[in-house]
C-alpha cells in the first residue's frame, strides 16, 4: 500500500483528539518501568491509521506508547494488548521486537488500554522499489526481510507461550468471514467484485498449513532498519497478529509485487539488485520448507480481497470519527480497484 513519506515520517504535537493527562501517565510510568526518570515530554508520530502512537521522552531514555484510540470502535481493531503479548513472548526468540515494559488496561489512566515499548533507534524505508539503494543493498534489504519473515514462520507459538493467542485451523477461512465483516459493518457503496469475492472465496480456500504466528501486515513500512546497515532490527506493529497460514502472511508481504509497478518489471529488478517475485518466493520457500507456487494466485487474490476489507474499515473509521490519518479517506478510495484485480485473478485463474 502507498503512503505519503512527507506525511508519515516523525513526530508533531499531539493531536487535540488523542491528548491525554501527562502528570497521569508519568504516575503510572513511575510505578510500572524500572529505572524511570521523569518530567516527561510527549510528541505524537505521524501517519498510522489506526493506533495512536506517541513518543515519550523522559531524563534518561526514550520510551513508545500505543494505546487504543478514543471513540466507537469496530470491536476486531486496535488490538493493541494483543500487540504487547506478541511482542513480549517474541523476546524469547531470535525474531527482531522491541522491548516491552508494561501493559496498562486501566482506562482511567490516560482514557483508553495502551502499552508502552522502547524506543528503537532505526529508519523506516517506505518505497519497496528502493529508489535510493544502491543495488547491493537493495539485495540485502530485500534478503533480510525475507529472512526476518522466516524466522517469525519457523517459531512453533506452543514453545513461547501463544497457545491461545489464536484458533488453530481453518485460519483463511476465518480471515475471510472477519474481512467481510469488517467490510459489511464499514461499507459505503455497492462493489459488484467485492460481492463476488464474498460469496465464492469461502468455499475455494488454500489448503491447511503448519500453525504459525502471523503478523498480518508484514511490510516494509511495519518494519523499523538499521540506520547504516541493510538489514531489519525490528518488526513493528502488531496489532492484526494471531496465530494462522504462514504462507498467507507471506503472500501478503509479496502484493508489493503487484501493487509496485517498477517490483512488476523484472527488468527493473534485476538492475536494482532485487529478487524477482518467483526468486523471493523460491527464497522463503528454501527457509521454511513450504511449497505455495501452485496455490500462490488464490493467496494473491484472497490478500487483495484483504487489503479491499482492511482500507474500507479505514473509510468507517473516517465515518465514525476514529480515523488518525488524515489522508485516510483518500486511501480508502482504492477499495474497488483491489477488490476488481482480485476478481479477475479468480476469473483468469480458477473458472
Amino acid at each position: 500500500m502507498e503512503f505519503n513519506q512527507k506525511e508519515n515520517v516523525g513526530t508533531m504535537g499531539v493531536l487535540e483528539r488523542h491528548s491525554f493527562n501527562k502528570e497521569s501517565l508519568q504516575s503510572f510510568m513511575e510505578k510500572n518501568i524500572s529505572n524511570f526518570e521523569g518530567n516527561i515530554e510527549i510528541e505524537e508520530f505521524q501517519g498510522g491509521q489506526s493506533n495512536p502512537t506517541y513518543l515519550i521522552k523522559s531524563k534518561n531514555k526514550s520510551y513508545v506508547l500505543r494505546r487504543k484510540p478514543p471513540g466507537q470502535l469496530l470491536k476486531s481493531a486496535h488490538a493493541v494488548d494483543r500487540e504487547y503479548r506478541v511482542i513480549t513472548a517474541l523476546r524469547k526468540t531470535d525474531v527482531p521486537v522491541p522491548k516491552t515494559y508494561s501493559l496498562c488496561e486501566d482506562i482511567n489512566i490516560i482514557g483508553t488500554v495502551f502499552f508502552i515499548m522502547e524506543y528503537v533507534q532505526g529508519r523506516v524505508l517506505w518505497d519497496p522499489a528502493l529508489p535510493d539503494a544502491n543495488k547491493q543493498e537493495a539485495k540485502e534489504l530485500y534478503f533480510s526481510m525475507n529472512k526476518t519473515l522466516a524466522k517469525l514462520h519457523s517459531v512453533d507459538p506452543l514453545k513461547i507461550g501463544l497457545e491461545s493467542f489464536g484458533k488453530p485451523g481453518n485460519y483463511v477461512g476465518r480471515q475471510v468471514s472477519i474481512w467481510t465483516k469488517q467490510y459489511t459493518d464499514s461499507e459505503t457503496e455497492k462493489i459488484s467484485s467485492m460481492d463476488k469475492l464474498i460469496e465464492w472465496l469461502p468455499g475455494n480456500l488454500p489448503s491447511e498449513k503448519p500453525l504459525r504466528i502471523v503478523h498480518g501486515d508484514f511490510s516494509l513500512t511495519n518494519l523499523m532498519m538499521h540506520l547504516k546497515e541493510p538489514k531489519v532490527i525490528a518488526i513493528l506493529d502488531w496489532e492484526l497478529s494471531t496465530l494462522g497460514d504462514p504462507c498467507a502472511d507471506f503472500s501478503y508481504h509479496c502484493m508489493q509485487y503487484r501493487l509496485n509497478p517498477k517490483l512488476s518489471d523484472k527488468k527493473y529488478c534485476k538492475e536494482k539488485g532485487i529478487p524477482t517475485e518467483r526468486e523471493y518466493l523460491d527464497l522463503y520457500s528454501e527457509k521454511t520448507g513450504f511449497d505455495i507456487k501452485e496455490e500462490w494466485e488464490l493467496y494473491m487474490a484472497y490478500n487483495l480481497f484483504k487489503s479491499a476489507g482492511i482500507l474500507q474499515g479505514i473509510i468507517g473509521r473516517v465515518r465514525d470519527g476514529t480515523a488518525a490519518n488524515k489522508n485516510a479517506e483518500e486511501v480508502g478510495a482504492r477499495v474497488k480497484p483491489l477488490a476488481d484485480s482480485a476478481w479477475s485473478l479468480i476469473e483468469n485463474n480458477f473458472m
